[in-house]
């Protein structure tokens, strides 16, 4: 069985608090100057648009006063980006020609406010949308480019792999973009919708980011197609939910939910759970009002029409399959209308949306007067809230004149004004249960249906949740049966469960709290301040080549704390240091907690800005120290010399023995064989592996006849073999990883990359 090493943390820590990034800060008004060494810039650029989409190689970029040396810069759009304007978005890269980046951000885009006389819509939206579901962060940026005034710009947080691994814990599973460029004969084409099991009948409208995922991909198209049973198992339902909520209420139609059922990315996360992601809100707020019809109508909506938008838009058109599959199951169907509601009454029915909006046009309003080039009038901008504007052949709403009109509406639809089931705060039987103690848990719920409650819970935040269904039987730690107490039993088996509520009735669901499951509540385990002993350095790889990838798909240094005690150990006020004066360097998150007889791994490499587990310094391969303490006191430390490639230096007997150089066992018990010069590995081979890194097949190379042998990395022998000069090996079955090769009396590394 292998021993229990998650870590959680608790519900006020998030991995967006660790970080100390100002560049998308919605106060501060980005500043970005580009220098090309070309006058003709624009032209070169909109060549490169229409032919190659090449990036042009700037002189520098400089971003609020750093500068930035050889970056790349091109046009970004479809129906944002146009040859004889004289403002086009742009997409800059600062690591195309050069490893590079600002506070970890290696792509920036910037809109240019194309449909949008407001300027706001994409700030607003997705200062929205956060609360709900994972979603860019946007606010403001002014750019000059070869000393003149470009304009003001949406900076908007890229979607790529960097995102990817800040919200979803990985970055290296099926990555796609359901966007392409307009075509009315391609309605809804991006929709999910299962065509066959080619996938040359979806590369040409779905755009792949990851290296494979095809099959993963058009698996997940013909469940959302033709076996909604399987859906849960398959797409985070939950954000799919919120996202089609989303764009019903504020009418974000240039999404899944219009015509073209783009502008919107899934990626598959370690459970093998796709996730939404919503994209380009430029013309959110009913900019755009197609909303497609039938499978091949666009659909043009009038102002009144986008006004009294229907919340069950699409509820049976087949060219929409994932709206037809949450509108046709009533349980999903009860939870969008929950999600909408709360939406509704967090931003429209109280007015917050208004005063955010206000706030963010006095951001950008003397960064808009000077600019010269902007696509809509200052006095547009000036009166986009409450002013319609013409553009092309449609009518761009006033914000504030759609969504007052929304809210009237939308009050009007029965299953939105009717009765929702009320549930109050969870009484556990223990507050403070210890690891593995049975709890009994007993809710208030009334008008809810008496079978559909339940508790949604896990105990590692980069998991999703499980169901603990609740009873009104008289049977479950609930009182008398049809009392409107909900009970049922669970065993806390982790340090902090994350949960929350969900009943339903036969008009509307209800959550608590109301934006789960991107929120949610907490349960605590007792846990234990350490003490001297209690906790220990237990292992760390300084050199990592070859080795096990952090969620950046990044080989860096690690370092891995192991628990002794048979507690739950609290290290919100432990510290991470490798300098002997400065002992509290880097500080563990609060609500950090460490199992019983558990592992915590933490990467050290000096980029704390990334996930929360990433220490502000990193290892020296040559020699150094790593000192573990609560600020005051040193906890345990250890002094190293020098460090071999892909070999750990941790403690062997795990937990109490002496350092030693080891197979790495990140986040698991030392119980392997060291390499010792005199045993496993030998610095002299009298023999070569080609390739190595191997994928399906490695050739052994020797002189005589050898026996060869390799081990797996629990020092389990897998293959054996003899033969004259040398030997093939089949290694198409083998699982990803660190081998190690015996030829004679020599032994080297091997790695399998899958």
């Amino acid at each position: 069985m292998k021993p229990q090493h998650f870590l959680i943390l608790l519900f006020s820590l998030f991995f967006s608090t660790a970080k100390s990034q100002t560049f998308y800060d919605i106060n501060v008004v980005q500043d970005i100057e580009i220098s090309f060494p070309q006058s003709n810039w624009d032209s070169i650029m909109d060549v490169n648009k229409s032919t190659t989409e090449d990036y042009l190689m700037a002189n520098w970029v400089k971003i609020n006063g750093v500068q930035y040396d050889s970056v790349g810069v091109r046009f970004k759009g479809n129906s944002s980006y146009n040859a004889n304007s004289s403002k086009n978005p742009l997409n800059i890269s600062l690591d195309e020609f050069k490893k590079q980046n600002y506070e970890g951000f290696e792509s920036i885009k910037l809109s240019n406010g194309y449909g949008d006389p407001s300027f706001i819509r994409e700030v607003l939206g997705y200062g929205i949308l956060q609360k709900y579901m994972h979603c860019p962060k946007a606010n403001f940026a002014k750019v000059t480019i070869n000393g003149m005034y470009y304009g003001v710009f949406t900076n908007d947080e890229s979607i790529d792999k960097k995102f990817i691994a800040d919200h979803f814990y990985s970055n290296d599973q099926c990555f796609i973009k359901c966007s392409s460029s307009l075509s009315p004969s391609a309605a809804s084409k991006n929709s999910l919708k299962y065509i066959n099991a080619n996938s040359a009948s979806y590369s040409s409208t779905y755009d792949m980011k990851s290296d494979t995922g095809w099959n993963a991909f058009i698996n997940l198209c013909d469940v959302v197609t033709n076996n909604t049973t399987e859906l849960p198992s398959k797409l985070d339902m939950d954000r799919a939910i919120w996202m089609l909520a989303f764009n019903n209420l504020f009418v974000n139609l240039d999404s899944y939910s219009g015509v073209y059922a783009q502008n919107h990315y899934v990626y598959q996360d370690h459970t093998n759970h796709f996730n939404p992601i919503v994209w380009d809100l430029n013309m959110c707020f009913g900019a755009f009002p197609f909303a497609g019809q039938g499978t091949i109508g666009i659909g043009q909506k009038t102002l009144t029409e986008l006004k009294e938008y229907s919340p069950f838009a699409h509820a049976t058109d087949i060219a929409w399959p994932l709206i037809n599959d949450v509108l046709a199951d009533t349980t999903m169907k009860r939870k969008y209308l929950a999600h909408l509601k709360t939406m509704l009454s967090e931003n429209i029915i109280n007015g917050n949306y208004l005063n955010d909006a206000m706030q963010y046009q006095s951001i950008a309003d003397n960064a808009l007067i000077a600019d010269s080039n902007k696509l809509f009038t200052y006095q547009q901008f000036q009166n986009g809230l409450n002013t319609d504007v013409i553009f092309g052949n449609f009518t761009v709403p006033g914000i504030a004149n759609l969504l007052e009109a929304r809210k009237i509406y939308l009050q009007t639809i029965p299953e939105l004004t009717a009765t929702e089931p009320t549930i109050n705060t969870p009484v556990f039987s223990n507050a403070s249960p210890a690891i593995n103690a049975n709890v009994n848990v007993a809710v208030t719920i009334m008008n809810a249906n008496t079978s559909s409650a339940y508790i949604g819970y896990r105990y590692d935040v980069k998991e999703k949740f499980s169901k603990l269904p609740l009873f009104d039987d008289g049977m479950h730690n609930d009182g008398s049966a049809n009392d409107g107490v909900y009970g049922n039993a669970f065993t806390m088996t982790g340090a902090v469960m994350q949960y929350y509520v969900y009943a339903e009735n036969l008009s509307i669901g209800k959550f608590l709290p109301a934006r789960a499951e991107h929120e949610f509540l907490s349960l605590n385990a007792i846990t234990t301040v350490p003490q001297i002993g209690d906790v220990v350095l237990n292992e760390f790889l300084a050199q990592n080549d070859h080795w096990n990838l952090d969620e950046y798909s990044d080989r860096e240094d690690w370092i891995e704390l192991y628990n002794k005690t048979n507690s739950v150990l609290d290290l919100s006020n432990v510290y991470l240091s490798n300098k002997a004066n400065t002992i509290s360097k880097w500080k563990l998150p609060a609500g950090t907690t460490i199992m019983p007889n558990g592992y915590l791994t933490i990467f050290a490499d000096d980029d704390s800005l990334e996930q929360i587990f990433h220490t502000n310094f990193n290892l020296s391969k040559d020699s150094g120290t790593i000192i573990l303490s609560n600020g005051n006191v040193i906890l345990d430390s250890v002094n190293y010399y020098t460090q071999l490639s892909d070999t750990s230096w941790g403690r062997l007997p795990n937990g109490t023995g002496n350092f030693t150089y080891l197979i790495p066992t990140y986040g698991y018990e030392n119980n392997h064989f060291p390499l010792a010069s005199s045993s496993i590995f030998s610095p002299k081979t009298n023999f070569v592996l080609y390739p190595n890194p191997a994928n399906n097949s490695v050739t052994v190379t020797y002189n005589g006849r050898k026996k060869v042998t390799v081990l797996n990395i629990l020092g389990q022998p897998i293959y054996t073999g003899s033969a004259n000069n040398s030997l093939q090996i089949n290694t198409t079955n083998w699982i990803g990883g660190m081998y190690f090769v015996t030829c004679g009396n020599a032994t080297q590394k091997l790695m399998i990359v899958k």
